[in-house]
């Protein structure tokens, strides 16, 4: 069957420096995960680029700091403006680049843009607050106020499974609080973020205040680097722990990995959740931090809600991305996917059942689902970051509540129920950034605080709540 969207020509994505964007001497080229041709090429930055970056963003701080809250709201409608009008060719780009199935992928800048709208809407509420002075005798007599002012250079580092959401998850609230960007997307999928960026300065965004630099060689420059203020990022545990101890004094947003747990009571509505859990174990094949990974099930409702899953599972349309029908496409690369069915041939080898899945065509593996797990296990462990869930039996959820708030991760759980006690249990006992009641752990509105503890990472996301993070206090007293 031809395939709904055209081969377009290969695609370069260029430096963006000061204004003016730049090629390298080097070229990384981008393939597309299903089908193995070249979808376009990446220019890998130099140490002259990130300086040259650097200084650009420098020099533009002063200019957004001195932009008023108005102003900085009404360039972020534009840039919202200007993605969703080309929200169609972002889109077929990502999918060719990453293996996102279509759908997804032209939703994607969509998503994007409504996250710099809610940007827009918080640049003008960045608030401080009165200080009572009066409430010891040394203040009294004295007015005291906190003001916010933006930080200076955000250093913004974004994975290859949201490519275009998760850039806006950082430039919208950094030019919302009036800081410049040095952006640097991921190697595996730097062409919609650069296809991203043009339609972003269409808005007319003051020179130097967005640059983008590509490939991984400027990194560690770029996040130690003096002239960055703030580092953000959003990646693997192993690198955000590395990006933390290299970093000094800066302050830093950290939103790392996850495993996803989710709980399924027997007093649940058993076909939503049931929905739900293979849904958001599958989207996006799974490469989500917080995708549904580990359901626990209460006993008395195990097999109908395994009947319900694989039910659910069968039905995901897996395929060409490129097929409007297609539901999940392909993991980000080749070895993506043999890493998830390593771990899944080893939870075997160790007494797991699969009932659904387990096989790969190249960079696609089909759904997997696996039963008759233990904690001890990866697949149960750590994070698959693919196509793949387990699911659990449980008698007493308060030790399974114990043992998720005592592992490394802590980003989101969901719980299904519909008593209230057991939802304010979950609340308080389980160590996590956030519980979903009556949805996944991969549940997420842009407009949340969104973010880890533990291993799980540092700061929040979501435009109000990284505005906090970008900006800093400042107190002043009159006396």
């Amino acid at each position: 069957m031809e395939s709904a969207i055209q081969r377009r020509d290969p695609a370069d994505a260029t430096a963006l420096i000061g204004g003016a964007w730049r090629s390298g001497e080097i070229l990384h080229e981008v393939r597309d995960p299903y089908r193995g041709d070249v979808v376009g090429t990446m220019a890998v930055s130099s140490e002259r680029d990130l300086g040259d970056a650097l200084d650009a963003a420098q020099r533009a701080t002063a200019v957004m700091a001195k932009m008023p809250g108005y102003e900085r709201a009404r360039l972020l409608h534009r840039i919202a403006d200007s993605v969703t009008e080309r929200a169609q060719q972002i889109g077929e780009i990502l999918a060719r680049e990453s293996g996102k199935a279509i759908s997804d992928a032209v939703n994607e800048p969509l998503r994007a843009a409504d996250t710099i709208r809610l940007s827009a809407e918080e640049a003008v509420r960045i608030e401080g607050e009165h200080i009572p002075m009066d409430a010891s005798a040394v203040g009294a007599g004295s007015i005291g106020m906190t003001l916010r002012f933006p930080v200076g250079v955000v250093a913004a580092i974004t994975p290859f499974n949201g490519p275009v959401h998760l850039t806006a998850h950082k430039l919208g609230p950094a030019l919302a609080a009036g800081n410049s960007v040095v952006l640097k997307p991921s190697p595996k999928a730097p062409l919609s973020v650069h296809a991203f960026t043009q339609a972003v300065l269409e808005a007319d965004v003051p020179e130097g205040a967005i640059n983008v630099l590509y490939g991984d060689t400027v990194s560690p420059g770029l996040v130690s680097d003096p002239r960055v203020d703030f580092v953000s990022f959003t990646g693997s545990i192993p690198v955000g722990k590395a990006i933390r101890s290299s970093v000094g004094m800066k302050r830093v947003a950290l939103e790392l990995g996850g495993v996803g747990p989710t709980f399924v009571s027997d007093d649940a509505d058993l076909a939503v959740a049931a929905k739900a859990c293979a849904r958001h174990a599958m989207m996006i094949a799974g490469q989500s931090c917080v995708s549904v990974q580990n359901v626990y099930v209460k006993r008395s409702a195990y097999e109908a809600f395994l009947e319900l899953l694989v039910k659910e599972i069968d039905a995901i349309r897996f395929g060409d991305p490129l097929e409007k029908s297609t539901e999940v496409g392909t993991l980000i690369d080749v070895a993506a996917a043999e890493r998830v069915l390593g771990m899944i041939d080893r939870a075997v080898a160790d007494g797991a059942t699969i009932l659904r899945g387990g096989r790969r065509s190249g960079a696609q593996l089909n759904a997997t689902v696996l039963t008759d797990v233990n904690s001890a296990m990866d697949v149960v462990a750590d994070e698959i970051f693919g196509p793949a869930m387990t699911v659990q039996p449980y008698d007493d959820i308060e030790p399974i509540f114990r043992e998720i708030s005592l592992s490394p991760y802590g980003l989101q759980c969901g719980i299904f129920t519909n008593s209230l006690d057991l939802a304010m249990t979950a609340f308080r006992k389980v160590r996590t950034g956030g519980v979903i009641v009556n949805g996944t752990s991969r549940w997420r509105a842009d407009q949340m605080p969104y973010g880890g503890v533990k291993d799980s990472g540092i700061g929040r996301e979501g435009p109000k709540y990284a505005i906090r993070d970008m900006t800093e206090e400042r107190l002043l007293v009159l006396n």
